[in-house]
């Protein structure tokens, strides 16, 4: 039977199968791109009819390859595939394409769509955290190889367009792959010379293959984009690469076998109903929305299935040959559960109790990362700045793909997309820069929130605190930025004990990414800070003797400020309760009783915080008690920027005592 289903299976009509699927999807939706379903079908059904490695009956098992689709507009081409290849995903879904609560949204979600390994749509987020997925395997299979048996090993693909090589982030990215020498990292260029507006050659007259070349990877070139036959010899010929990633120039032609085709038109929106009807007869199907035959599911299953019986099982295989440490390990890899309870955090402080928390931060990574082989990360070229190098860590290269410490160069948004693939991958990931710089990466942050990915962001020199270096450098709108974005957890600790409990609170995150904002000076090491409040988003720091006058919030380096004020204002019969809001948005997740127990409502509140007002609006309800900072910064030595602004002491005190009386 199965010789006879082979001798039957007809190639070209299972394109074309998946092609009809697409289109009806997006005619259903009345939205979508049918230039890509059209052109690009051979591309992707030759990936997985030939070469990707996957089970459809365990979506996830962790040795899949990975397969990621970086022109994410191209989504109903993808679960077209993902059904006809025997996915969890079945016709009453492809019909509810673009539809509130369908499992096949506009653009592949990460965790809604079985088979869909991230989330994509911004273009070149996909391609630079598919090099964060070879990154990631590179590490495990140095890891995890015995011998000649590689426990790890899978190949990352990535299906891309003209739009995701037109994006910064995608070539920083790339640039890192071909220095990296990521040989498992697959790049399929659908080319075909059309964008949204008009022609490539607009705006895109580069050469790829000599750019490419020069990066360090190795170039192939498929003229004809209808020879499956053709990308299939050159995604061969990419596997066998041992030292380069390789791009595979596909030429295909936009919106195949329609009028429109080759032309910016058939792009994004859907073909009208006479053109559909003209489309399959093109391509001799029958006009039936979503009629399939068992001979194109059955071939395409076939040849799936041919070469990828059994790779779960081995996969288990293997993993029972591997040590009790090493299983235990890998079994972190593959959970979702993030969690780590019982990480031991070793601290030594400075004789003189005086330290920057940017400086807690290093003792503190590199008291715990070196034990834990899932938690590894970088600097944007900051290492020494922000205090993240792990000792005795190694560095990640091709020399050694078991390094601690990745060198990401200056590629703040690369550096953010690429932890997002590390993170899909098993890893818990974190990455440094500026707190100013955290807008390169806001892209890659926003991504990694949608995809609710165990990703730490370790950001220093945090306010205009910063002082000489100047306004370029001195962060006032990102905390308010960061704080405003969903499922990020967004810390400010004031000292070496806040430090140990964001550690703590981040650690005990089972998902979802968190930044911690940290300052660049030496700062006291208060005996009234808390580690074990700051899972609690805010406490009481520094309390009254008697009923309080007034109640001041603030946030790292600004609780030092607040205390001496309100120390200096208790000579003066004023009583001042002080509370530190190490984290804003877990503040506001507490208990009513607990919130009315810090704050009581009757007190008047002021903020402090030497960055946007914005932030404040939940528990300051009229701007002259925020003491805030809506305006840049100014080069000078740090104690000139904060009397120019009045965040020194003595206007702190002033202003307060006015408020108050």
């Amino acid at each position: 039977m199965q010789r006879k289903l082979k001798r039957a299976i007809n190639q070209e009509r299972i394109i074309d199968q998946i092609r009809c699927l697409g289109i009806d999807m997006i005619d259903a939706a009345g939205s979508g791109h049918p230039g890509i379903v059209l052109g690009a079908a051979p591309i992707i059904y030759t990936l997985y009819a030939h070469h990707l490695r996957f089970d459809p009956s365990h979506p996830d098992y962790f040795n899949r390859d990975r397969f990621v689709l970086s022109a994410g507009h191209g989504s109903a081409l993808l679960y077209a595939t993902l059904y006809m290849a025997g996915f969890p995903v079945d016709l009453d879904d492809l019909k509810q394409f673009r539809q509130l609560g369908s499992i096949t949204p506009g653009h592949p979600e990460y965790g809604v769509t079985p088979g869909v390994d991230m989330s994509t749509g911004p273009l070149g987020q996909g391609i630079a955290s598919a090099v964060g997925m070879a990154m990631a395997e590179a590490s495990l299979e140095a890891r995890y190889t015995k011998g000649k048996k590689k426990v790890i090993d899978y190949y990352t693909y990535v299906l891309c367009g003209d739009g995701d090589l037109m994006e910064g982030v995608s070539y920083e990215a790339l640039s890192l792959a071909g220095t990296l020498k990521l040989n498992k990292l697959i790049l399929l260029y659908d080319s075909n010379d059309i964008c949204l507006d008009g022609s490539v050659s607009l705006t895109f007259r580069e050469n790829i293959a000599m750019r490419f070349m020069a990066m360090g990877f190795n170039v192939l070139t498929v003229s004809e984009g209808e020879s499956y036959t053709a990308i299939s010899k050159a995604i061969a010929e990419a596997k066998n690469s041992l030292d380069k990633p390789t791009i595979i120039i596909i030429k295909t032609v936009i919106g195949k076998y329609s009028s429109l085709q080759g032309t910016n038109l058939v792009h994004g929106g859907a073909l009208d109903r006479e053109e559909i009807t003209k489309l399959k007869e093109t391509l001799r199907f029958r006009d039936i929305p979503f009629s399939t035959s068992k001979d194109t599911r059955g071939g395409f299953r076939y040849l799936i299935d041919r070469r990828c019986r059994g790779l779960y099982e081995d996969f288990n295989d293997l993993i029972e040959g591997l040590s009790k440490e090493e299983k235990k390990e890998l079994s972190y890899f593959m959970n979702i559960d993030k969690k780590l309870d019982s990480v031991e955090l070793v601290y030594n402080p400075p004789r003189d109790a005086i330290e920057s928390p940017r400086v807690t931060s290093s003792k503190l990574l590199n008291s715990f990362v070196l034990k834990y082989p899932f938690i590894m990360g970088g600097s944007a070229d900051l290492f020494a700045a922000c205090k993240n190098f792990i000792f005795d860590g190694g560095v990640f290269s091709s020399d050694d793909y078991m390094g601690k410490n990745i060198y990401f160069g200056v590629r703040e948004h690369a550096m953010g997309a690429i932890l997002n693939g590390m993170a899909l991958c098993g890893f818990r990931p974190y990455g440094s820069t500026f707190l100013a710089f955290s807008d390169y990466m806001r892209p890659a942050i926003r991504m990694a929130c949608m995809m609710n990915l165990p990703i730490t962001y370790i950001f220093t020199h945090d306010s205009i605190s910063v002082g000489e270096d100047g306004p370029t450098h001195q962060p006032v709108e990102q905390l308010v930025s960061l704080r405003s974005m969903p499922n990020l957890s967004v810390y400010r600790p004031a000292d070496a004990n806040e430090v140990i409990g964001v550690y703590k609170a981040i650690l005990k995150r089972n998902s979802g990414p968190a930044a911690i904002c940290l300052s660049r000076n030496s700062l006291p090491i208060l005996d009234s800070t808390k580690i074990s409040e700051v899972e609690k988003g805010g406490y009481v720091v520094f309390d009254t003797l008697k009923r309080a006058d007034g109640i001041v919030i603030a946030t790292g380096e600004e609780v030092h400020l607040a205390i001496d004020v309100a120390k200096n204002l208790r000579v003066k019969g004023i009583e001042i309760r002080v509370v530190s809001m190490p984290n804003l948005g877990l503040f506001l997740q507490q208990s009513d009783e607990y919130i009315e127990e810090v704050l009581p409502v009757e007190i008047r509140k002021i903020v402090i915080e030497a960055a946007s007002s914005f932030s404040w609006n939940r528990l300051v309800f009229n701007s002259k008690y925020l003491i805030t900072l809506d305006q840049f910064g100014l080069s000078g030595r740090k104690d000139d920027v904060y009397k120019k602004y009045r965040f020194d002491v003595r206007s702190l005190e002033k202003r307060i005592e006015k408020l108050l009386k």
